[in-house]
């Protein structure tokens, strides 16, 4: 059986890693679990797990597990694969996620999801994107310079005005790559 804590009344730590909850989100258990096998995985390659999904797609409904890994310099196919098969079946012998489900690992991409205060602190000075569950001075989605973090906000400057977002209503957040740069 899975189940579900709201965010708001969840913080969790893996190892070092301490994830802050987002507002208006909930996290089962079982994504909870995986995020901390993958990081032991991920942590004995030089990686960092970056984000877990795991949802229902396609018409059919089949479920989908996607794990996004970086590292400095970003990881290479073989690394990913080594991550993909130790995690599949550190997944299969637990019985870890109920069902039939398929496995897809890969680097975040360049637009990468930020997650942890640690990723936000990587960006400073970079361009964002966030979506808050609430509004806040009239708006949800903030795209914008990154500045100040603290441990419960960061601060965003969207076109010339500053817009402090608590970490607890965020509901998405990535980096956006400037390509007029």
């Amino acid at each position: 059986m899975v189940e579900k804590t709201t965010l708001l009344e969840l913080r969790l730590e893996v190892g070092s890693a301490r994830f802050f909850c987002f507002w208006a989100m909930v996290i089962d258990r079982t994504v909870s679990r995986i995020w901390e096998v993958a990081t032991q995985i991920a942590d004995g390659e030089g990686m960092e797990v970056v984000d877990v999904e795991l949802r229902r797609e396609g018409s059919r409904g089949g479920r989908v597990l996607r794990l996004y890994l970086d590292k400095d310099g970003g990881p290479n196919i073989d690394e990913l694969g080594r991550v993909s098969r130790q995690l599949s079946e550190l997944l299969d012998t637990h019985d870890i996620v109920e069902g039939s489900y398929t496995l897809e690992v890969s680097s975040p991409g360049i637009n990468r999801p930020l997650k942890k205060p640690e990723h936000f602190r990587r960006f400073i000075g970079k361009r964002v994107r966030v979506r808050t569950g609430d509004m806040i001075d009239g708006r949800r989605s903030f795209l914008g310079i990154l500045g100040e973090i603290t441990d419960e906000k960061i601060k965003v400057e969207v076109e010339g005005k500053q817009y402090e977002i608590p970490f607890s209503m965020i509901e998405k957040s990535n980096y956006e790559h400037d390509w007029s740069a």
